[in-house]
């Protein structure tokens, strides 16, 4: 087994990449920056997903497994270059694969390709329709690399395909667009909505990634810890004050805001403060073989013990 990871040197790949060889899996990581093997522990040449020799590189690597982690974790900033990387940079990394003969592919998509609608199921399950909005580039984006995806088994069984649609990942070290939301004296929500998150223990998401590609594992899986947190009960795990507002003035604000350049979130990113999808993870447990070790109330009390400490 000889693994490529794209994305290495980010949060989650690099903490990947050490599990795999930990385990005496052999392991190449690829990513825009370049990082000291004795910094990182593993070796990571510097490499664009977009670059047309990946194929060749995943060739000469004598690559049989592929986890491709590349992607832009802070939307909003420029659509046109995050369309040209999430959506044509996955399509090189498949046609990379096809090139090079890799056998099993993972690709880490969200729950976000199921898209942000007042009428989602309760519980989304894997049959569900992917209706990423086109309103929401990130959102819109999951939704047809899973699109394109589904178009390669079809026409390529032969490359084994593993797609998991994560909640929001949280760690003791985690800090992105999602967690800047937790750090507020204040807790914001659209009046009227519960908007309740599913969240998934980094480490949980590691072991779901080792297993997926030490057992060849297939299918599309959804990825959270049991339960959900409505915004009103994160409030209260925090112990800070929750900040309910009308739809309309918040989608105003964030028009203003982005407007003048002082936040990524537009007006498209209402949806997400009002429409969150909320993940089954049924089939993670019964046909997978998982069972997260952290619910996602936990996930999150974990998160917040480490921030105060």
């Amino acid at each position: 087994m000889r693994v490529v990871i794209t994305g290495a040197a980010g949060y989650i790949g690099s903490q990947l990449a050490k599990k795999l060889i930990h385990l005496g899996v052999n392991v190449l990581g690829l990513d825009i920056v370049s990082k000291p093997a004795s910094e990182m522990g593993f070796d990571i040449e510097k490499m664009d997903i977009r670059d047309p020799n990946l194929g060749e590189r995943l060739r000469e690597f004598g690559t049989t497994h592929v986890v491709h982690l590349a992607s832009i974790v802070s939307p909003g900033a420029n659509e046109e270059l995050e369309y040209d990387i999430d959506v044509n940079g996955t399509r090189n990394v498949v046609e990379g694969c096809l090139f090079a003969g890799v056998k099993h592919l993972t690709v880490t998509s969200s729950g976000a390709a199921y898209g942000y609608h007042a009428d989602n199921p309760a519980w989304l399950k894997e049959t569900d329709t992917l209706r990423g909005n086109d309103a929401f580039s990130y959102s819109r984006h999951k939704r047809i690399v899973e699109e394109m995806l589904a178009q390669y088994r079809e026409g390529h069984p032969t490359l084994q395909q593993l797609i998991l649609r994560p909640g929001t990942v949280l760690g003791d070290t985690t800090k992105n667009m999602i967690t800047q939301l937790f750090a507020r004296k204040s807790v914001l929500a659209i009046r009227g909505y519960d908007s309740p998150f599913v969240f998934i223990w980094d480490k949980d998401l590691i072991e779901i990634l080792t297993r997926g590609v030490s057992e060849s594992i297939t299918g599309i899986y959804n990825v959270a810890g049991d339960g959900a947190v409505t915004v009103k009960e994160l409030a209260g795990i925090m112990r800070k004050p929750l900040r309910q507002l009308p739809a309309g003035l918040v989608r105003s604000v964030l028009w203003v805001t982005h407007s003048l350049g002082l936040s990524q979130a537009g007006p498209n990113h209402l949806l997400f403060l009002q429409f969150r999808p909320v993940l089954d993870n049924a089939r993670l447990k019964s046909e997978f073989g998982y069972q997260p070790e952290k619910s996602s109330v936990e996930v999150f009390k974990y998160f917040l013990k480490h921030q105060k400490s």
